[in-house]
């Protein structure tokens, strides 16, 4: 059951890329991490098993539980990949292969993608290219 058609199924209904950014605006302020590119995918806690799947699966990431107190919601569970080089040599090969299907999230990994290159080549750690960078991830979902 658990293969690369079913996972492109899972991650295209409930996955996601994104990159967390200093906005702008606080590019000057002090901080460990200026830059998070991040896959990771939520699911009820009655299915958290897939997603401990998914780590054996990719042989990467962890399972965290993640509270959410708003009434009518259930507790959940995320499997999130944020170690750069898991993301280089593990995640972005596996969907660059294994293609998504939803137009959104295609053009969400594109844009991750993109991004990861540029975090490659260094362009995070300058004030300039950390606001391009800010606004290109403002494209994402």
């Amino acid at each position: 059951m658990f293969n690369a058609n079913y996972i492109i199924g899972l991650v295209d209904g409930e996955g996601s890329f994104t990159v967390y950014i200093n906005d702008g605006k606080n590019l000057d302020k002090k901080r460990r991490v200026r830059i998070e590119p991040k896959f990771y995918l939520k699911l009820i806690e009655e299915d958290k098993r897939i997603l401990y799947q998914l780590k054996k699966y990719f042989c990467c990431g962890n399972v965290y539980l993640q509270k959410d107190k708003r009434p009518n919601h259930k507790t959940c569970y995320r499997y999130e990949v944020s170690k750069r080089d898991d993301l280089i040599n593990i995640i972005i090969p596996f969907f660059a292969k294994n293609k998504l299907l939803f137009s959104s999230k295609k053009r969400d990994f594109m844009i991750f993608c993109q991004i990861i290159e540029e975090i490659k080549k260094g362009k995070h750690l300058t004030k300039s290219g950390l606001e391009k960078l800010y606004k290109l991830k403002q494209n994402m979902h």
